[in-house]
């Protein structure tokens, strides 16, 4: 024997519902399979992309935090040699420089009596518009020409 071919192979009528639920369970796990390995090929590589971004930003991230530590360790070296030179002076600088970063961008006025007089100074303002506040407290700057009165008819 050398050959043998099967033709019209059906089950008995008493199996044929069970043996067309056994060939479409193996179509529907075939399936699944499949589904499942083409979202494993969707997710991973994103997922892979992902790690690597992530790695990324925190190679940026750490590179930053070093620098920004060297520079101000750096900056604090300076300073702690001038401090070495002068005490007094050094202090009052660093004082004014802190003043001047935490209320440089208040709204408020503040009101110097320091030097006897009552001069009004932009906490946020350039040296002009403090100019210009001296200048409305003194009264020495223009005012605006007043327009005569409408008469009524």
């Amino acid at each position: 024997m050398q050959k043998v071919t099967l033709q019209n192979a059906q089950p008995p009528e008493q199996v044929q519902a069970a043996f067309d639920d056994a060939v479409k369970a193996s179509q529907d796990r075939e399936r699944q399979k499949n589904e499942g390995q083409a979202y494993a090929n969707n997710v991973v590589p994103r997922a892979r992309g992902m790690a690597s971004r992530l790695l990324q930003e925190a190679d940026g991230y750490n590179a930053s935090v070093v620098q920004r530590a060297d520079g101000d360790a750096s900056r604090f070296k300076q300073v702690l040699v001038e401090y070495a030179k002068a005490p007094g002076v050094t202090r009052e600088r660093l004082y004014l420089d802190m003043m001047q970063s935490v209320l440089g961008n208040a709204s408020k006025v503040l009101i110097d009596q320091k030097s006897g007089n009552s001069l009004l100074v932009p906490a946020s303002g350039s040296a002009a518009e403090a100019d210009a506040a001296r200048q409305r407290r003194s009264g020495q700057c223009r005012r605006r020409a007043r327009l005569p009165r409408r008469r009524r008819p």
